[in-house]
């Protein structure tokens, strides 16, 4: 049974927190808010974590997850990025966009996109995933929550909790959350290629 974790939306109870990220060290699958929708998280280690995300939503291998950083520092570990991309991705984030880009070998082959080793990245802009990631201490391997017969993500925490109750191990609940994912960029050419229009504006990308 999942534990339900309610927290305060701006200014996160950090021993609540605190637990989640025991959770996630154990091997745990969490669902969380982010400035977009919700999404499943786990450690980037946690390869049955990612199993269990790829069951959850159907996914196949063309499926391109998502490494949520706490800021560029730990960004510029996982993609390749030179200048002229570095200054149009910084100039978005934090916000609401997914960005793909290569990998290094920092992330494991695993979770890398099999025939380009690409990898999505972003940086959230969500006062509960900034502590997240501060007490973790790494960056989340990520997926939106949308499952596999539902038309748009689950927004609600409760109703979450109800669906994926046996299949996560705590759903983070902050309140209102919104109902589109992410718009998603990829970079890997060199040049912005809009992949999906989702909650982030992509005239910038144009």
């Amino acid at each position: 049974m999942a534990r339900y974790v309610d927290v305060h939306p701006k200014d996160p109870q950090s021993r609540r927190i605190a637990q989640v990220v025991d959770l996630l060290r154990d091997g745990g699958l969490i669902a969380y808010p982010t400035d977009s929708c919700f999404a499943l998280g786990c450690m980037l280690g946690n390869a049955e974590g990612k199993d269990r995300i790829v069951r959850i939503r159907h996914l196949n291998d063309k499926h391109h997850f998502t490494l949520v950083c706490r800021d560029f520092a730990q960004l510029g570990q996982l993609v390749q990025i030179d200048n002229s991309v570095f200054r149009a991705i910084k100039a978005a984030t934090p916000g609401q966009y997914t960005f793909i880009l290569p990998a290094t070998s920092e992330v494991p082959r695993r979770l890398m996109q099999p025939k380009k080793r690409t990898v999505g990245v972003r940086i959230v802009d969500h006062p509960v995933v900034r502590v997240l990631l501060e007490q973790l201490g790494e960056p989340l391997l990520s997926s939106t929550l949308l499952l596999p017969d539902h038309d748009e993500p689950l927004t609600d925490g409760w109703q979450i909790k109800d669906e994926l109750d046996h299949q996560v191990d705590a759903v983070i609940d902050s309140g209102e959350c919104g109902l589109e994912p992410t718009t998603v960029i990829d970079f890997s050419g060199g040049v912005p290629e809009i992949v999906r229009v989702g909650a982030g504006d992509p005239t910038p990308f144009e």
